[in-house]
């Protein structure tokens, strides 16, 4: 329990935590999933990965804007109430911390655990001559004609370094063939070849033996610089601000400004120097002066800087006993001639739980729309799809068969810009309506409307979900979705539509809480509500999961509602700015993360309301973005039998878990729960075993 005097101002800082660092801690608990023995070695492997990409895309988004608010003059970062300056540096401990774990963990426990199992990470100071000769061979003919070395002069300053780009910085001494002195070179390794190379079983002395680019790069690097003497070459890798700076209102087409502005993205400003940790401290200062970076951005790596490249070897490596065990998804809709989906809804509301639940319905829905002589059109909204998406090629069928197709696409979904653009363009072609969504609200809702005639009279089916319509993140994520051809909610979808495409006042909606307009108060007011229904000794609650929690009105209303009384469990992934557990504020809030085999992303908030519960999924977070800066949709499960499943399989389940949850206490800390003498229970595969085969 956190020690502290008793607070009644709930807007004091020390009842928040810092979202950044928050958001560190999550990452330290996926790279708990790495350590985990009971998790299979490559599914280690590849937690291990994860963390690095997710650190990477930190360092993008998170750390930048810190370090842009520093830059502004900025006087706090948030609730928290610590300055830019402070966020900075304590980023900076728990960063370092997490990134000699990453190393740490691939160097003596992950490495060494593969090897056991004939699969092999050949070090340089490992190779044998066999080894090294055919890896010059290969240096020669596959990377060697790839390579481009720049010498530093005054004739060649320093190059834009790519975002994200393993480079070497190469010390090299005497004449070049034009009789010039040179003292460094930088070379990029190529991105057209793979990081990981795979050896010959019989050069190997293993079924798998890999060895990184960047250590062949590293060791015939003298081939590069004929008649020249190479002292020494050094890894380094910048991470630039990822954010896109479209001044949407000045701009005729947000398409073609956004273009522009993903050619800049990837040489924004620098926040973040990895270099090898051999680097000597004079290169490692000379590359930091040159991106205008100070002692505190640079993060010296026990290993190849790329550390996330290891990936490849999880698809490399065929040994299915190393991984988890595939499991079939349940199919939800009847497969059957005379029976179709539409059918179906009509005669009840579908529930999907993926990826326990196959996303196949969902595409189904979609084939059906698009092949049926009754369908007139169809209205979706494209946050993140995939590349080849068979959503996507099912409207281009359906705007081909003489639909009417609304696309509403995103083009402004984080590090998804360039593909949106791509897609939207098909779909243009194909004859679908785009739009863009909203100036200055990205189009975040998940929600596909399609009009049907059926006797004589128009009906609506809508499909709304918690996820993205992407087969393959279905696949990996949690989420709910729900089919429904509720009139009330079928004709709110529609006039959300409405809203998107074309222009108007705001439409009052029945059921759908929708941002920016209702859902930010819909939420303040339902939290208000069982406050006052625990005051007059009414059943009150509140249950919830959700992926990030820092909204700081929310948050000073669940502390409201605690101190009246009101139950509340929390199952918040990633990012909490809430403390729970303080007495007089939040002994009534408990707050839990469950990290396992699947990224949980669904949105589920439940209220006791009297006795009369309420629940709602919805595509948003608890965040300041979420809830006033984006359009969203949250829906209520009106079906009872469907809210019960919901609150038994995404609340009740995950609450009862002791074997991948991890409890938040009021000082910021996470404790890993144990089964103690208690049977385990892990949520994700309770699920498996229930609804997958």
């Amino acid at each position: 329990m956190m020690d502290m005097p008793a607070i009644t101002d709930l807007h004091d800082p020390q009842l928040y935590i810092n979202r950044e660092l928050s958001q560190l801690a999550f990452n330290a608990r996926v790279l708990a999933q790495a350590h985990d023995p009971a998790v299979p070695l490559l599914e280690r492997l590849r937690f291990l990965c994860i963390t690095c990409t997710n650190l990477d895309e930190f360092f993008e988004i998170r750390a930048a804007t810190v370090l842009e608010q520093k830059s502004l003059g900025v006087a706090t970062t948030g609730a928290d109430g610590l300055t830019p300056a402070q966020a900075l540096a304590r980023i900076r401990e728990e960063a370092m911390a997490l990134v000699q774990a990453q190393y740490a963990l691939w160097n003596g426990v992950l490495q060494p655990a593969m090897a056991s199992e004939g699969i092999r990470v050949i070090l340089r100071d490992a190779w044998n001559e066999e080894q090294r000769d055919w890896l010059r061979q290969y240096f020669r003919e596959q990377v060697l004609p790839v390579l481009s070395p720049l010498g530093l002069d005054p004739a060649h300053p320093f190059p834009r370094i790519l975002n994200r780009s393993l480079n070497f910085a190469v010390l090299v001494s005497g004449k070049d063939a034009f009789g010039r002195e040179a003292e460094m070179a930088l070379v990029r390794a190529p991105r057209s070849l793979p990081r990981v190379i795979r050896l010959p079983p019989d050069i190997a002395g293993a079924e798998y033996g890999f060895v990184f680019l960047s250590a062949v790069m590293g060791t015939f690097m003298d081939e590069l610089f004929p008649g020249m003497q190479v002292t020494g070459s050094y890894q380094f890798r910048v991470t630039r601000n990822g954010e896109l700076l479209v001044d949407q209102e000045e701009v005729e087409d947000l398409a073609h400004a956004l273009k522009d502005e993903l050619r800049e993205r990837s040489f924004a400003r620098a926040v973040r120097l990895e270099v090898a940790d051999v680097c000597p401290p004079q290169v490692a200062a000379l590359l930091a002066r040159h991106f205008e970076l100070d002692e505190q951005a640079v993060y010296r790596c026990d290993g190849p800087v790329n550390l996330n490249r290891v990936a490849a070897i999880y698809d490399l490596v065929d040994r299915p006993d190393l991984k988890y065990a595939p499991f079939k998804p349940r199919i939800v809709h009847v497969n059957d001639a005379d029976t179709g989906l539409f059918e179906q809804i009509d005669r009840h509301d579908l529930l999907l739980h993926h990826p326990f639940d196959s996303f196949s319905t969902v595409i189904e829905l979609l084939r059906q729309a698009a092949l049926d002589p009754d369908v007139l059109a169809i209205k979706q909204t494209l946050y993140r799809a995939g590349i080849d998406s068979p959503i996507v090629q099912l409207l281009i069928e359906a705007a081909r068969n003489g639909k009417d197709v609304t696309v509403v696409v995103e083009l402004r979904a984080r590090f998804d810009e360039e593909a949106n653009i791509h897609l939207a363009n098909q779909l243009q072609e194909a004859g679908v309506q785009v739009v863009y969504g909203v100036v200055g609200y990205k189009t975040h809702a998940k929600m596909m409307l399609i009009v049907r005639r059926q006797d004589g009279r128009l009906r609506r089916y809508v499909h709304l979900s918690t996820g993205n319509y992407h087969p393959g993140t279905a696949k990996a994520y949690t989420d709910i979705g729900l089919m429904t051809s509720h009139a009330e909610l079928a004709e709110d979808v529609g006039r959300v539509f409405l809203q998107l495409s074309g222009l108007g006042s705001v439409h009052k909606l029945r059921h759908l809480l929708q941002s920016p307009f209702t859902l930010h108060k819909g939420i303040l007011a339902r939290i208000r509500r069982e406050a006052d229904h625990a005051a007059a000794g009414r059943p009150s609650g509140i249950r919830a999961c959700m992926n990030a929690l820092t909204e700081a009105e929310v948050i000073r209303a669940l502390y409201t509602a605690s101190q009246a009384g009101v139950p509340i469990d929390l199952i918040v992934r990633g990012a909490c700015a809430l403390r729970p557990g303080l007495p007089g504020v939040s002994e009534n809030i408990t707050v839990r993360s469950v990290v396992g085999r699947f990224l949980e992303h669904s949105r589920a908030y439940w209220f006791a309301n009297g006795g009369d519960a309420e629940l709602y999924c919805a595509s948003a977070d608890w965040m300041e973005r979420n809830l006033l800066l984006r359009v969203e949709a949250c829906f209520p499960i009106l079906d009872p039998a469907l809210a019960d499943r919901v609150v038994a399989e995404c609340l009740d389940n995950y609450l009862a878990d002791n074997s991948q949850a991890w409890q938040l206490q009021a000082d910021g800390i996470y404790l890993r729960l144990t089964p103690g003498d208690q049977a385990p229970h892990s949520a994700q595969q309770h699920l498996l075993a229930q609804l997958a085969g």
